[in-house]
């Protein structure tokens, strides 16, 4: 009779079941060589065949389990953010934000919980160098002890799109042409391409291929929600909010000429060695916070949308409040198992911390965990890196599925009378967080405007000096040597007019290629444009039918009059706002 499920582990250093703890810290020396079910071999290398020198036998199980777990030993790499690095560390609340936050790792100064980190480039594969001249993914999971909260963040404050349906359709720009099957390292017309037909990206254009866009590793750069959340406190009152991890190690950059200079793996290699030497790093993490009055007003009056991904909130007129500091002091035992499967979603929101209504983010909610569920499998949360430190015992109604360890033993799959779960008593009123949506449904492209370009130029303005503005001008011009197509850098550069008339003829004297007047006599294909001249260009695409319009009057943002059930009044920053500044370079 084969022993129940009850049964005591039989005696010994392996005991009947392993942790992951106990598997990931012995040595070599403390195993026993076996196949995968357990049966012990002699040697590795040893085969079963017909006589000395006669065919293979199909049943030599270790032969054949051994090679048919090394064909399978890659999962599908990411999308995007494929190459990263990673490592284990604690967060410490510093400041306490439990007058607008009733999250319980913001209640007191001193709390603490378990993180993991990944960091990692864009648009590269698994194989790509490491100082490639790309955004980087910057994403923490807070083990906190009400679940796991993740913070899915890149190394930059905006992206290049507030519309998600232009998401694949960017990423695909970033990687190889189905062609040619090259990068744009080698042919970036269609890089440029959907830039110069999406003009709302300039902002993080400006960015990517300035000094930012090759950070020195991923120790010397700060990360940013670029989404708007809500914080809710006990009292149910609500504010917008954004997050900020500021290097403690300050802010590094690599030149493009100098970036052939570092091995392909330089920030993995510098992260790990450092982590390694007990030269840890780490990073002060801040709220910014605005009431939803004050969104309707930033946008009434200074054309800001909370809710677009391209726009930022000016830092002295909302400033940063301090909430704590997290230190990365352990590196992976494992690589795979610790780094490569670790897996993070913007969804994964613990009490106190609510979506808002910015579309990319509630796009994102869906995207990321669909695509763990195919990429890793539909329990990828019980495997260790992703599973949650909770002191309660967690238990639902998700059952089976590949590979399913944790399987809730014989309790109930449904909400049973007779063996009853317990539950929390609700904690946030969603009623009062969340907008009364009344509506019909519409149809929604973003528009370009004259607002669109304040933040870029005052980046290229006020922020950057003589030398940055060379370096970004020699940046994209080397870029667009191997863009086929001059019209499309006409295109780009009419953007550029729009930002500043110094970067336009810069860009104009290194590229030999003179650019449009701006953007009113141009249309788009990717959004409508608000600054045209005629009205024969304002639709994106080209489309004339009067069948109704993707465009609105408020490009999406909160107006007035928008919150029927308002936030809290006091944006709870300590200090006064300061009314119409751009404030401390721009928010840069």
């Amino acid at each position: 009779m084969p022993p129940s499920a009850s049964s005591q582990p039989l005696d010994g250093p392996g005991g009947k079941y392993r942790t992951y703890e106990d598997d990931r810290n012995h040595p070599s020396q403390e195993t026993l060589y076996t196949t995968s079910n357990g049966v012990p071999m002699p040697h590795p290398y040893e085969t079963q065949r017909m006589g000395t020198n006669g065919p293979l036998l199909l049943q030599d199980f270790h032969l054949i389990d051994l090679l048919s777990h090394f064909d399978r030993e890659r999962i599908p790499e990411r999308v995007v953010h494929a190459k990263g690095s990673g490592a284990h560390g604690v967060f410490t609340c510093t400041k306490p934000l439990d007058d607008l936050c009733l999250a319980d790792i913001f209640s007191k100064e001193g709390k603490q919980c378990p993180l993991t980190v990944r960091f990692s480039t864009v648009g590269g594969e698994s194989g790509s160098p490491d100082l490639a001249r790309d955004p980087r993914g910057f994403s923490v999971k807070f083990r906190t002890e009400e679940g796991n909260w993740d913070m899915v963040a890149n190394n930059t404050p905006v992206f290049f799109l507030r519309d998600p349906a232009k998401f694949p359709h960017f990423i695909h720009t970033q990687k190889r042409s189905p062609s040619t099957h090259l990068t744009h390292a080698d042919d970036s017309t269609a890089f440029w391409d959907y830039l110069s037909q999406n003009p709302e990206s300039v902002h993080q254009v400006l960015i990517l291929m300035g000094d930012r866009g090759i950070p020195y590793g991923y120790r010397f750069m700060h990360g940013y929600s670029g989404h708007t959340l809500k914080l809710v406190n006990k009292a149910g009152e609500w504010v917008y909010a954004q997050f900020h991890m500021k290097s403690d190690q300050g802010t590094k950059f690599v030149t493009q000429e100098d970036s052939a200079n570092y091995s392909p793996d330089f920030s993995q290699k510098d992260l790990w060695e450092n982590i390694e030497q007990g030269n840890y790093p780490s990073w002060t993490c801040y709220f910014q916070t605005i009431t939803s009055s004050e969104a309707e007003e930033l946008w009434e009056k200074q054309r800001i949308n909370v809710f677009d991904l391209t726009h930022i909130w000016p830092q002295k007129q909302f400033p940063l409040r301090e909430v704590g500091k997290f230190v990365l002091n352990e590196n992976a035992v494992n690589y795979f198992a610790e780094i490569e499967q670790v897996a993070f979603n913007p969804a994964h929101m613990v009490p106190g911390i609510e979506p808002s209504a910015d579309p990319v983010l509630q796009s994102r909610l869906f995207s990321y965990p669909d695509a763990h569920r195919h990429r890793v499998g539909v329990n990828y949360q019980q495997l260790p890196v992703n599973s949650n430190r909770t002191n309660y015992r967690m238990g639902n109604f998700q059952r089976d599925g590949n590979m399913a360890f944790f399987n809730q033993g014989s309790r109930p799959n449904y909400l049973s009378s007779i063996e009853p779960i317990s539950f929390r008593e609700r904690t946030v009123d969603l009623n009062k967080v969340h907008g009364q949506f009344t509506s019909d449904a519409v149809t929604f492209l973003s528009e370009i405007r004259p607002e669109d370009f304040n933040a870029p130029r005052a980046l290229y303005e006020r922020v950057m000096d003589e030398d940055a503005k060379q370096r970004l001008v020699n940046n994209m011009s080397g870029h667009m040597t191997n863009c086929k197509d001059k019209e499309i850098i006409k295109r780009q550069i009419a953007i550029f007019r729009e930002v500043s008339e110094d970067l336009a003829s810069r860009m104009e004297k290194a590229t030999g290629v003179k650019g449009y007047d701006g953007i009113s006599n141009l249309s788009f294909n990717g959004t409508h444009n608000g600054m045209a001249a005629k009205d024969s260009l304002k639709v994106a695409n080209g489309m004339k039918a009067k069948v109704g319009s993707s465009a609105t009057s408020n490009n999406g943002a909160p107006q007035k009059g928008t919150h029927k059930v308002g936030s809290r009044a006091d944006p709870g920053t300590g200090g006064a706002r300061v009314n119409g500044s751009n404030g401390v370079a721009n928010g840069h």
